[in-house]
């Protein structure tokens, strides 16, 4: 099979696939000839995507809401008649703040979001993988997953728990020839970064440009890594040559190796 027939076979769901890394990661496939759903909260950012993206489907989905997830994920293979590929990339930034400060809400939605999520998404689209003795899930966590990361707990331990279940997974569906990944991104450019820095650098009493130049100095390339790149790799993970990995965190951060 060559790759342009397997990607004309794969049946794919993006979670947050209206912007940023979700929007790059839609691209990427549907450029590849794959059909691609995705969801979002964001009723006017899906308008959009179905505006620029030809053939793209779309729905809105909390991913924190366990019913809504099982609807998304049953219409979209419906429709497709299967799933192939499940890319868990939904989350949110959570509050910039000492332990302290931050209140139960904000603490248990973060969770709801990053990891119960992906818990519920994974476990609508598991059936479908199944019948096809073969797919691939994909878990977006986040180097705040294995580094300390100050002034943001929530985010930090969400994602790490990420990885735990992506780990957990890749386990449970090896035999099944699903194999299960998570990936790391360090800093990623966009609106979403920008909005994390003035929460941090408010918190810090700092300026902007002195919690950016902070976050990467631990960066060895000193450089941020774009959505398009993190794409890529969700892709090569997805596709033919990543068949044998299973059970890894990779990470996507221009060598980050701590963080202040």
């Amino acid at each position: 099979m060559t790759t342009a027939d397997y990607w004309a076979r794969q049946r794919v769901i993006i979670t947050a696939g209206a912007g940023g890394i979700g929007r790059s990661i839609a691209e990427a496939m549907l450029g590849l000839g794959a059909k691609v759903w995705i969801c979002d909260i964001a009723e006017a950012a899906l308008e959009e995507a179905r505006n620029a993206l030809p053939g793209i489907k779309t729905m809105v989905c909390d991913v924190a809401d366990p019913d809504a997830c099982n609807a998304f994920v049953q219409a979209a293979a419906d429709d497709m008649g299967g799933l192939d590929i499940l890319v868990n990339n939904a989350g949110i930034p959570g509050p910039a703040a000492p332990v302290e400060n931050i209140s139960t809400e904000d603490w248990t939605r973060c969770f709801a979001v990053n990891v119960n999520g992906q818990f519920f998404m994974a476990r609508a689209a598991i059936p479908h993988l199944k019948k096809n003795q073969g797919g691939s899930i994909v878990c977006m966590a986040s180097v705040a997953g294995k580094y300390a990361f100050g002034l943001r707990s929530p985010y930090a331990a969400s994602k790490a728990a990420v990885i735990s279940l992506a780990r957990a997974l890749s386990v449970e569906l090896g035999p099944d020839q699903i194999r299960v990944n998570a990936i790391a991104p360090g800093v990623v450019a966009g609106d979403r970064i920008r909005r994390v820095f003035t929460d941090r650098a408010t918190t810090r009493g700092i300026s902007y440009d002195e919690m950016a130049a902070i976050a990467l100095r631990a960066v060895s390339m000193k450089t941020m890594v774009e959505p398009e790149e993190i794409a890529a790799l969700v892709v090569y993970l997805t596709g033919p040559s990543g068949r044998p990995i299973s059970g890894q965190v990779m990470q996507i951060c221009g060598g980050l190796e701590y963080t202040e």
